[in-house]
């Protein structure tokens, strides 16, 4: 799942940044409200991490702007842990949920992927499809037969972003997007390498190729 983290504390952007990365998420990060606010209307983003007090413009009018402009991403907003009133108006402003700080990371990271499950409808810790149950604590797949299969950061992602997602077709630069971070390199012709990886796990059906158009989950037959 594709991040927006919005922080102008910089230490904790360090410190938050690299533990979300290792939970699967791509994260990408604004310090300001004016850039959280163009970032968050141009690109597409699973969730947000929005915090109210930020400089250039507050948290609070950038969920304002968002919703007002239909932007329905779901956001997690941070306050001060006394600041009641902050979590009150970022709720009736659009927020999704809060976190007061100082916060523990692990209760943010649940938040975080209760909000998102929420939002597609998802309500247990996995995800289930074309016979594919996909662990997202562990990071791990499981096919039909009971096998376990570990899966590299890279695969992780896709896959959850394809069973997130299982009736859309998807073009190589839409998940390259949700794969890859802005400062790495986007080749979207390397996403075909781990589709095929994926179809090496689960069988070259799982995944089929609408010619011109993208990926989505198979439909029971072998387009490649």
């Amino acid at each position: 799942m594709k991040v927006l983290l919005v922080e102008d504390d910089m230490d904790l952007v360090n410190s938050l940044k690299p533990r979300l990365q290792r939970e699967g998420y791509v994260v990408e990060t604004a310090n300001n409200g004016v850039d959280a606010q163009f970032m968050g209307e141009e690109e597409s983003f699973d969730a947000v991490i929005l915090d109210l007090g930020l400089p250039q413009r507050p948290g609070l009018d950038v969920l304002t702007n968002w919703r007002h402009q239909g932007v329905t991403v779901p956001v997690l907003i941070l306050t001060a842990r006394d600041a009641w009133h902050e979590r009150v108006d970022g709720l009736k402003a659009g927020a999704d949920d809060y976190l007061g700080k100082p916060f523990h990371t692990d209760e943010l990271l649940a938040r975080l992927e209760a909000l998102i499950r929420r939002s597609h409808g998802k309500a247990d810790n996995e995800l289930v499809s074309h016979g594919v149950r996909l662990l997202l604590s562990e990071q791990q797949a499981v096919k039909e037969s009971g096998e376990v299969v570990v899966l590299t950061g890279i695969e992780f992602r896709l896959l959850l972003y394809l069973m997130m997602h299982p009736e859309k077709v998807h073009s190589k630069s839409v998940l390259s997007e949700h794969v890859y971070e802005e400062e790495q390199i986007k080749d979207s012709n390397v996403i075909e390498v781990y589709i095929n990886r994926l179809r090496h796990y689960f069988g070259k059906s799982f995944i089929e190729n609408r010619r011109g158009q993208g990926y989505r989950l198979g439909s029971g037959t072998d387009n490649r």
